[in-house]
């Protein structure tokens, strides 16, 4: 680890810079050769890793000595390669598992479109469609159906682990209702009536995304008694009564359609709805580096963008809503608290 002292003067920082593809290659690599699954808390030698995943021993060993420059894994002194915080993480058992979030930030798509930036600054516009000839999600659906399938593994495993964080810092005392806006599977609305059992709760989601909400929520499901799944386009209308809606990781994309969310979720509440929404921000935040990449891949596949706290408020406040606290979930989600003035 590098500190002020010893970090590489700005030509040699600039140059591991422009090699930061090779970087995320890396990590792909290792994430889908199962590296990580591998190797066990007893350091093994190249050799035997690379028996235990199939490859060549001397490109896998290039291979680790690259990823342990940014420690994910270690190099011992006896030559052999040990598990580091962040190799873990590539595991797919560990509870905090990025491997699916690894996968897709790196999928083919997005090896074409980042050469392709400085148009997208220069236009404004996502370049994904000028790639493919089709709107984001609807390629990925109808020609990348491996990356589609992707991006659901990484939505879910991000989903089920900032959920019970949400659930843990939210305080629902006396609201009868909460409804999960746009919540995907609906980790966050389970979550929140494994807290509160007398609550009941509603999930609305598009509808080929609902089909596959947690088994918990549907027919037969330990929550089904309390739970609605709702199919619809949150950005078309809000058919869903509550008296706290859930806003989580959707007001991503153009201006327009969140202004249309937002004002569809005060419409459907009325005066003294409650309303969290949760978002990444791009000012101010300990994810700073994390969150303008991901601000940067939104501008590229669907012409979206990350919030700011005063772009965040000012599209809450715009929408007619009247915001109140403003906490962290984690290092990466913050929670806005607002209201429906009466």
């Amino acid at each position: 680890m590098t500190s002020a002292e010893t970090a590489p003067p700005p030509p040699m920082r600039l140059r591991e810079l422009v090699f930061g593809a090779a970087c995320a290659a890396a990590v792909r690599a290792a994430a889908r050769l199962g590296v990580a699954d591998a190797l066990d808390d007893t350091p093994m030698t190249a050799e035997d890793l690379a028996a235990a995943v199939k490859t060549e021993p001397k490109p896998l060993r290039r291979l680790l000595r690259a990823l342990s420059c940014y420690d994910v894994f270690e190099e011992r002194q006896d030559g052999t390669f040990a598990h580091t915080g962040m190799s873990r993480l590539l595991r797919d058992d560990d509870p905090n598992s990025l491997r699916a979030i690894a996968l897709w930030c790196t999928e083919p798509w997005t090896w074409d479109a980042w050469p392709r930036l400085d148009e997208a600054v220069r236009t404004g516009d996502n370049v994904v469609e000028g790639l493919y000839g089709k709107e984001f999600f609807t390629y990925l659906n109808e020609d990348a159906p491996e990356s589609a399938d992707v991006f659901n593994r990484a939505m879910t495993r991000s989903s089920e682990q900032s959920a019970r964080e949400v659930a843990a810092l939210l305080d629902l005392s006396g609201a009868k209702s909460v409804a999960d806006i746009g919540g995907g599977q609906g980790h966050v609305v389970a979550c929140l009536l494994d807290k509160y059992p007398s609550m009941r709760g509603s999930l609305l989601d598009l509808p080929r995304v609902v089909e596959n909400a947690l088994p918990r929520l549907r027919e037969g499901g330990d929550l089904a008694d309390r739970a609605r799944i709702v199919p619809g386009d949150v950005r078309d209308a809000i058919p869903v009564q509550a008296d706290v809606y859930i806003i989580k990781n959707i007001l991503e994309w153009d201006d327009e359609s969140t202004s249309r969310t937002l004002r569809n979720v005060v419409e459907a509440g009325g005066p003294g709805t409650r309303v969290v929404v949760i978002e990444n921000l791009v000012d101010d935040t300990p994810s700073m580096r994390f969150s303008t990449a991901m601000d940067l891949l939104l501008l590229l596949n669907v012409g979206g963008a990350k919030h700011t706290t005063d772009s965040m408020v000012g599209r809450l406040t715009a929408a007619g809503l009247k915001v109140g606290d403003i906490r962290p979930v984690n290092p990466y989600l913050h929670a806005f608290d607002c209201h429906v003035p009466a």
